[in-house]
């Protein structure tokens, strides 16, 4: 026999999961505008009945019910979609941090204005054009320098501008790597707040929440991937490691590369192991440091070493009005002292490697004549050595040109005097010293006899960097060599302040057996204007012209193609955040039609329990006995 208080308990039940229902009603209400919460909806079942099929019971029509109550309190929330969300928006971070600094880049070139670079190179060569036209007179030398002076400038702005861009990116990553460090911290101590609460068997909806939108603005910054090891376990991996595990996580640090001036390489904290980026905002950044923006540096380093290497080239073979010759237009600033270009690279006191930018052959070629030799040359590459094979049947011209496309850090070009020369190039791994020539060998004679460069064929005769006095190598009557720049040519380009000191001293005129031709000649100054749109080498065979379109045409390609990725992902993140919010956001018109139902089924549940108390009422004071 049922108590017959039992409705009395009947009606509490109710009363409390109503009042729980509308609990959560305003709870979604209030957290309608908070990032990232996902609204809760109140699951209700009818209690467990009064009598078991398996028990005995007493006579009854049959099971007697006893209410409802809350079953559970869940978050609405589309875990498939979620993860398509997690994916795009590491996509999303990609490209807005490379839209965003590219598009500075950009605004570096400066491209076409009065005070771009390429600008002011133009009136560099006119101003020498003018002065091979009246080579006596001082008006035109003071035209040369002045230009000269603003090109120098120039590019020494330009390379200031390109070193805060990176240095911009590189305070970035810094703060990039706290926010990471950060979110993985807080992630797994939310982690461990929901393992004790599951352990108790409850739903921590609100942390659940939190921990997703962590989850998602990880995300973002770092390629992740998603799993949960057991079902209370979330593991969170990028690169193939572990980043979180449970209570457990994972940080990164930055460690200072001394081969990169210094600048921060992405290590793990535990270990210093490097990181492995595939995709978010911090493989962004770090391209963007170290491949984009560095490449800008060293493409304008090379321009600039060999713009000062030709220009300087054809004015110490000229003369001055006052007869002098010999003098660089531009100063040099060589890497180190020693005339071999030896150098003490891991720092015990002994000459271990040689640093030279570009020896030239002691022989004149003819560009059009075959070689008539057969053989092979070995060249320093970004991933080890350069197989570049000649045979009998090729010109001069080809085997430059082939040498100069094949993917070494060398550059080849014929100088005004018909010699072979070959330099360095800035270098790929960080590892390698820009402008320095790592490396030459010819299993024939082309470098040998015919070019003049280096004393013998094979292995035996090789030049190799990482050994002192290698330039021994080279052949001994009439090569050259010059010693590796300092780093950056671009940051200390200037006029040599002799010729600010003295116009005079600016040679215009050529030689012949030595001896100037006269005040009249303007042959120097006319070479130097023609190195505008002579082939040079600046990484391949081009011009000073076409070096800046293609740069300029370049940044401005890579920022469309980013614009543009910005844009499809932006799109497709619009239509994934729509639909999650239709799911998961909290309607308003919804909870409040919700809060009526609820609200009005307390109302009656409230009022069958006034009934029942009014009912007992009767049974227990005014029955009389």
């Amino acid at each position: 026999m049922q108590s017959t208080f039992a409705p009395i308990e009947l009606g509490k039940r109710s009363l409390i999961a109503h009042s729980t229902a509308l609990q959560t009603v305003g709870h979604n209400m209030s957290n309608a505008t908070v990032e990232g919460y996902s609204r809760q909806r109140v699951e209700l079942k009818a209690f467990e009945p009064l009598y078991a099929p398996q028990l005995n019971r007493a006579e009854t029509p049959g099971q007697i019910g006893q209410g409802m109550e809350v079953s559970s309190i869940t978050r609405v929330r589309d875990m498939l979609l979620e993860s398509r969300i997690v994916g795009e928006q590491n996509i999303q971070g990609y490209w807005e941090a490379r839209d965003k600094y590219l598009l500075m880049l950009e605004q570096v070139h400066n491209e076409p204005t009065d005070q771009s670079v390429r600008t002011l190179l133009d009136r560099f060569w006119q101003s020498w054009q003018e002065l091979s036209a009246r080579p006596t007179e001082t008006g035109a030398r003071r035209a040369v320098l002045e230009r000269g002076h603003s090109l120098a400038e120039g590019i020494n702005d330009r390379y200031r501008r390109f070193k805060a861009v990176r240095d911009m990116i590189d305070g970035d990553i810094k703060g990039t790597v706290e926010q990471v460090n950060s979110l993985t911290g807080e992630i797994a101590a939310l982690s461990n707040e929901i393992i004790k609460s599951e352990a108790l068997g409850d739903n921590p909806n609100d942390l659940y929440d939190r921990r997703d939108l962590l989850v998602g603005k990880l995300s973002k910054l770092l390629d992740i991937s998603v799993s949960y090891r057991d079902p209370d376990e979330l593991v969170i991996s990028t690169g193939g490691m572990h980043l979180v595990q449970g209570r457990h996580h994972e940080e990164f640090a930055l460690e200072a590369d001394p081969n990169d001036e210094g600048y921060g390489k992405l290590v793990w904290a535990d270990g210093g192991d490097p990181v492995t980026l595939r995709g978010g905002t911090l493989a962004s950044l770090v391209e963007l440091r170290d491949v984009e923006t560095k490449g800008e540096i060293q493409a304008l380093d090379l321009l600039t070493q060999n713009f000062v290497d030709l220009v300087n080239e054809a004015h110490r073979r000229g003369f001055g009005l006052d007869g002098s010759t010999g003098a660089d237009f531009f100063v040099q600033h060589p890497f180190i002292d020693n005339a071999q270009g030896n150098y003490d690279a891991n720092g015990d006191g002994a000459y271990d490697a040689t640093y030279v930018y570009r020896v030239t052959g002691a022989n004149t070629l003819t560009a059009t004549n075959q070689v008539g030799l057969r053989g092979t040359l070995t060249l320093p590459g970004a991933g080890g050595d350069v197989a570049v094979e000649y045979f009998p049947t090729d010109t001069v011209r080809d085997l430059v040109e082939r040498i100069n496309l094949s993917g070494a850090e060398v550059a080849a070009r014929q100088n005004s005097e018909g010699r072979l020369s070959i330099s360095g190039v800035p270098a790929a791994d960080a590892r390698n010293p820009d402008f320095v020539l790592r490396g030459l060998q010819d299993s024939g004679r082309f470098l040998v006899g015919y070019a003049g460069i280096l004393d013998q064929s094979g292995p035996a005769g090789a030049y190799a960097w990482t050994r002192a006095d290698a330039t021994a190598a080279l052949a001994a009557d009439g090569t050259d060599f010059s010693v590796a720049p300092l780093a950056h040519p671009s940051g200390w380009i200037a006029v040599n302040p002799k010729m600010a000191d003295d116009p005079a001293s600016i040679a215009a005129a050529s030689a012949l057996d030595g001896r100037s031709e006269g005040p009249g000649d303007g042959a120097t100054a006319l070479a130097i204007a023609q190195l505008r749109t002579e082939p040079v080498v600046l990484g391949v065979t081009t011009s000073f012209d076409n070096f800046f379109a293609d740069r300029a045409a370049s940044i401005g390609l890579r920022g469309e193609e980013a614009g543009r990725g910005l844009e499809t992902v932006n799109l497709v993140m619009k239509d994934l955040t729509d639909t999650r919010e239709s799911l998961s956001g909290v309607n308003m018109d919804e909870e409040l039609t919700k809060m009526l139902t609820y609200q009005r089924g307390y109302e009656s549940i409230a009022r069958f329990v006034t009934t029942f108390d009014e009912m007992l009422d009767v049974i227990i004071n005014r029955m009389a006995v």
